[in-house]
């Protein structure tokens, strides 16, 4: 398949182009620094800014699914300031899919998100307001407008990411059986190209653990 990577560029996207590659489908890399990606076969660089209406409309063109794996800053800022970059981000996506007609929409989101705040206990959850309740407020409406889109989606929930190989791991399905825990980047840039080949998960929002 040919796979649009939305944050292609580092931590889950930049796993998702690789794993992706390996596995004989085509890319399309969206990402501000795309164009330092380094040129492979089968891989398509497409520098841009993901809230960009005209450059996801060009980015969505002749792609199967599309792999939303926008990641937070790496400075830290999102403790103290407020984001729109996921609701941003998909309010400029969705429109630009149902007009092109690519239905299969893969997007990274976290575990703590929506319903799956639930599965986090009352020491877990208070930390993970204080660290991250702003982006995952925004996330909250990311995943609203996704699940009311229409689309052919998957929301992928990761626990706490750690570098390393795929390995083992769990994808949990059953709201009961969530739960905290820890889970590779690659791992999950795993789960993601196999979700978007695979029926099955569509309207899924597993959470990923080891």
């Amino acid at each position: 398949m040919k796979l649009l990577v939305i944050g292609a560029s580092r931590g889950i996207g930049a796993a998702t182009v690789e794993t992706a590659l390996a596995q004989g489908h085509s890319v399309r890399a969206l990402a501000r620094s795309a164009g330092e990606m380094e040129l492979q076969a089968g891989l398509e660089p497409l520098p841009g800014d993901a809230t960009d209406p005209a450059c996801l409309a060009e980015a969505v063109e002749g792609v199967d699914a599309v792999a939303m794996t926008l990641g937070l800053p790496r400075n830290g800022s999102v403790i103290w300031t407020r984001t729109k970059l996921f609701s941003d981000a998909t309010a400029a996506l969705l429109p630009a899919m149902e007009k092109t007609g690519v239905r299969r929409l893969i997007a990274v989101t976290g575990i703590g998100t929506g319903d799956s705040r639930s599965a986090l206990s009352w020491t877990e959850r208070m930390t993970h307001q204080a660290l991250l309740g702003r982006a995952y407020a925004d996330k909250d409406i990311q995943e609203e407008m996704i699940r009311a889109s229409g689309l052919d989606w998957t929301l992928v929930r990761p626990t706490i990411l750690t570098n390393g190989g795929v390995g083992h791991y769990k994808v949990l399905v059953e709201p009961g059986e969530w739960r905290m825990g820890l889970v590779s980047r690659r791992a999950v840039a795993d789960f993601v190209v196999r979700a978007a080949g695979d029926d099955a998960l569509i309207g899924k929002a597993p959470v990923l653990v080891r």
